[in-house]
């Protein structure tokens, strides 16, 4: 597991049923591209964020797959129908196997 990992999500605490949301998420990673070395020429082995994906009471919502082209620290929004209460699940996929999710519940208005 990569040190420092820290996901956030902005999400609304309420919504009229049916309305569009715009989400907003952004996961503190330093991502590696494994084509760097370090000050002993060694290279520094690839540490990326390759996928995300956001659940809405099960349902998905949208997944990303990404490449080491990526930026560290990836941010993502993006729009979400909500048609009643519930909660939404966003989880980051690590090359190394590792796992991070944080969930956000929103009510009906």
């Amino acid at each position: 597991m990569a040190s420092g990992v820290k996901p956030r999500v902005k999400v609304p605490k309420t919504a009229a049923a049916g309305e569009t949301i715009t989400i907003k998420t952004l996961i503190s990673h330093k991502m590696e591209s494994g084509q760097r070395k370090d000050k002993e020429g060694n290279v520094i082995p690839r540490s990326i964020i390759n996928r995300f994906t956001c659940e809405f009471n099960g349902e998905l919502v949208i997944d990303v797959t990404m490449e080491p082209a990526i930026s560290t620290n990836p941010y993502f929004q993006f729009d979400a129908t909500v048609p009643e209460a519930g909660e939404f699940v966003f989880t980051w996929y690590d090359d190394d196997g590792s796992v991070y999710d944080t969930k956000k519940s929103i009510e009906i208005a």
